[in-house]
């Protein structure tokens, strides 16, 4: 019921680097049941994993269940939600201007600096007319270790060890807190997975 999307062949590693183990899964719901916008994610010893629904609506009308809310920018993952236009759309501004940036610069933003970056972009929307309803979950690991951000659509950012949003998030948030631990393994993250 869910599969792995990989850039680099083995299942458990993203990115090029070996310090960055990113996995991002696409779960796909039967099509006979209508079901409602969820993306979670679990921070381990030395991983993040990133999980979102595929599906699509508007009003309760189901549009696709094959719509990919991961994005990986320069060996991070950014899942985001909410109408699929906004998310869409500040996802492709958010990676053009971090690729932009490594350009210009020759550097790349760490993690921290990518979530503080996307942050402070969806605070400045609040201030215009158009502002970008998403939330978000952003993942990574640098030098210092893994990292992973909640951040809503009010451009509130927070660290975190474990985290969700949408209409699942009432529901995973228990099974992540009763199973997630400090130094997981792998293994037990993709359980918390597929439990949630």
């Amino acid at each position: 019921p869910f599969w792995l999307k990989c850039a680099e062949g083995t299942p458990t590693q993203f990115a090029k680097s070996s310090l960055t183990r990113l996995l991002a899964v696409n779960l796909r719901a039967s099509p006979h049941k209508m079901g409602t916008e969820a993306m979670f994610a679990v921070k381990g010893k030395d991983f993040v994993i990133i999980a979102a629904d595929a599906m699509t609506a508007f009003s309760v009308m189901k549009l696709k269940d094959d719509y990919d809310k991961i994005w990986e920018v320069e060996g991070k993952l950014f899942a985001a939600s909410g109408p699929s236009a906004d998310a869409s759309n500040f996802m492709e501004f958010i990676e053009k201007n971090i690729n932009l940036h490594t350009l210009r610069t020759g550097l790349k933003l760490s993690t921290k600096a990518s979530a503080n970056y996307t942050r402070n972009e969806l605070a400045q929307s609040l201030r215009k007319k158009g502002s970008y309803q998403t939330d978000l979950l952003i993942g990574g690991v640098d030098a210092d270790g893994p990292k992973l951000y909640f951040m809503d659509y009010m451009g509130s950012s927070e660290s975190v060890n474990k985290a969700a949003h949408g209409y699942g998030a009432m529901f995973t948030f228990g099974l992540m807190d009763r199973y997630w631990k400090p130094d997981m393994e792998l293994e037990e993250a993709k359980d918390i997975i597929r439990k949630c």
